[in-house]
């Protein structure tokens, strides 16, 4: 299908240079993006070639700003049915992780399923376009493919990672052993998985990674296995957790004799082919080694603040050449899913001081923000395809409504409005070609019923507990 965008505000393209098109216009031809420009220079294209050019499908977007697709580089989706428990009464991350394992592992397919569609669906309301979850506990029958499904159902570009716990607590593990798997099983799997759903093609709709928890939550020997595995495939990336916490520092140093990113380099993940999420704890020579690796950072603010990790130094590792992107991270440590809601925290959040780095109004701007939301997410998820509005990307884009109540008043400047002013939904997204959100509203999706199945499905849950 060929599709006419036309008439918007801006389009704000996060090409190379920049650029921002007023009364902005864009061509899509099938899943790619094959002309971009003032309404008047996109005609002029389609002039060219009236035949070939014309479009099956207008889109008017007065009234609106055009960015590209939201990436999302690290979330739990499973965690949508289990919100506010312990986020609300104030717990840090290894409380909070062992008041809610004993409620997650009695999650069915059927939960995963709900769970992933449900938060899946959030997110494009949101402006996300593509989406990395962590999927750690296969209890019950559950397994990476019940989210899969929920995924192409939605149409979502979506990097699933096949998460793993095998280290329990009566190995000096956090998770309870009832929820840990055999190493055996765990790589078996993740095997099954690559063969069976990985496409590392330009424009896939779908790429997995393999993803071990965290430092205490499985061993060396399956971070070595797993990052070999990986790197035997094409385009299969590696993803943890990292230097998330204060506990956690102390807990390498104390069963490793090392700081995460030291640790982690042990391993062998360091790389561009590997991103971690958090890193929150990062000492300089960590810092270093990450840039120096390429390896990939998902900064997740709002779940940093909400379990009282702390403020990641964002602004020093993208200076020294770190790169970095945006994850909404686990919906019951943020308890929501707005993508452009966490790319506003991440520029609040920076401009805050904390102990030795001032407050300063000038460390993020709005649309470093929007980059990082944007370009830095399709760089952690190794995607050159993705992130910005070019001829020849993928026609991922989203549209902004900036003409209403939330905006009234934001005239000077709507690309930043996006980010200073309430967060606002997506108006018109479109994924690969195809229109997934229109007038606000995802198209064939039945909202309230779905929130009723979910609903049901998280009361089972706590009704056992």
């Amino acid at each position: 299908m060929k599709q006419l965008l036309t008439g918007a505000d801006v389009i704000a393209t996060q090409d190379d240079t920049r650029r921002e098109i007023a009364d902005g216009a864009v061509f899509v031809d099938g899943g790619w993006i094959a002309a971009i420009g003032s309404c008047a220079e996109v005609e002029a294209w389609m002039a060219q070639d009236p035949a070939a050019r014309m479009p099956d499908r207008r889109h008017d977007l007065r009234g609106c700003v055009l960015t590209p697709g939201l990436v999302n580089g690290h979330h739990h989706l499973y965690q949508t049915l289990t919100r506010t428990i312990g986020t609300g009464g104030g717990l840090a991350l290894f409380d909070w992780l062992k008041t809610l394992y004993p409620i997650w592992g009695r999650m069915d397919p059927d939960a995963v399923y709900l769970s992933a569609k449900l938060g899946l669906a959030e997110l494009l309301l949101s402006g996300a376009t593509t989406v990395a979850d962590h999927l750690y506990m296969f209890q019950n029958g559950a397994r990476l493919d019940d989210e899969i499904v929920a995924a192409r159902e939605l149409g979502v570009r979506f990097h699933p990672t096949r998460g793993s716990m095998s280290v329990g607590e009566s190995q000096g593990g956090l998770p309870p052993d009832a929820l840990v798997e055999a190493e055996d099983h765990i790589l078996a799997d993740s095997l099954r998985v690559i063969e069976q759903f990985h496409d590392p093609a330009p424009g896939s709709m779908l790429r997995i990674g393999l993803a071990p928890c965290s430092p205490f939550s499985v061993s060396a020997a399956l971070m070595r296995e797993s990052a070999a595995m990986a790197r035997s495939h094409a385009q299969v990336r590696l993803h943890t957790h990292l230097a998330e916490t204060a506990d956690e520092t102390r807990y390498c140093l104390d069963r490793f004799g090392l700081r995460p990113i030291d640790y982690a380099e042990s391993l062998g993940w360091l790389g561009d082919d590997v991103w971690f999420a958090h890193v929150v704890h990062p000492d300089s020579t960590g810092i270093d080694k990450l840039a120096h690796s390429c390896s990939g950072v998902c900064h997740c603010p709002s779940s940093n603040m909400i379990l009282a990790s702390g403020i990641a130094p964002v602004r020093e590792m993208i200076e020294r050449g770190v790169r970095v992107g945006l994850g909404v991270d686990g919906s019951a440590s943020n308890d929501g899913n707005h993508m452009l809601g966490e790319a506003r925290q991440a520029m609040l959040l920076q401009r805050v001081g904390w102990p030795g780095f001032e407050s300063r109004a000038d460390r993020m701007s709005a649309r470093e923000a929007l980059k990082l939301a944007t370009r830095g997410g399709a760089s952690i998820l190794g995607r050159d395809d993705i992130g910005s509005l070019e001829v020849g990307k993928a026609a991922d884009m989203v549209a902004f409504r900036v003409d209403g109540i939330q905006h009234a008043g934001a005239q000077s400047d709507p690309v930043a409005a996006l980010m200073t002013c309430s967060p606002a939904a997506a108006w018109l997204s479109i994924i690969n070609g195809r229109v997934v959100v229109e007038n606000g509203e995802i198209p064939g999706l039945d909202l309230r019923n779905l929130v009723r199945r979910h609903n049901q499905s998280s009361r089972r849950l706590l009704a056992a507990h």
